[in-house]
């Protein structure tokens, strides 16, 4: 199924757990260290360098990009580790995440809560996902050089559905 962003709710509906997607349009990437600086600014009453509402995230810092190429390996990272952040972001109107691995039960409740969507991505499929990246600008906190938050403009960039807005997890309904 092809999906372009931005990712409104109504686009959220009709997304299913384990329904593969080809995201086209803009996405962001944070890591930690980015996360954790919005979560400050938010903690200061500070508005975030991005407005995060219908975007969709992803848990990636790029390896630097070779000559002639857009960004470097580009694959996910565990996305357990913005866990602690990413509720506050959802309610903020972010409507995708875009990682690996389990989320927390707190961060499944808020997605239920603010209709959003957890996506993985393949691990250590980087390089071939850097192919779908088609621009890279970083648009914050460029001193934390790979963990600064990017603006990506991707084609066709494969995800697979893990969390849907109803609370439905691949990763338990393939453990039955």
């Amino acid at each position: 199924m092809e999906i372009k962003t931005p990712l409104t709710k109504e686009k959220i509906k009709s997304l299913k757990s384990g329904d593969y997607v080809y995201i086209t349009g803009t996405i962001y990437t944070a890591r930690d260290a980015a996360h954790k600086r919005m979560s400050e600014a938010l903690a200061r009453g500070e508005k975030l360098p991005i407005d995060v509402k219908d975007q969709v995230i992803y848990y990636m810092g790029p390896t630097p990009a070779k000559e002639g190429q857009v960004i470097g390996s580009a694959g996910p990272t565990t996305a357990s580790r913005m866990d602690k952040y990413a509720p506050k972001l959802l309610k903020l109107g972010l409507s995708g995440m875009i990682g690996k691995g389990k989320r927390s039960q707190e961060v499944i409740d808020a997605i239920v809560l603010n209709e959003a969507v957890y996506f993985a991505a393949v691990g250590g499929a980087g390089a071939l996902l850097s192919k779908c990246i088609k621009k890279s600008e970083v648009v914050a906190y460029e001193d934390l050089g790979t963990e600064a938050i990017r603006k990506l403009e991707v084609e066709n960039f494969p995800a697979i559905v893990v969390i849907d807005r109803n609370g439905n997890n691949l990763y338990e309904e393939i453990g039955k």
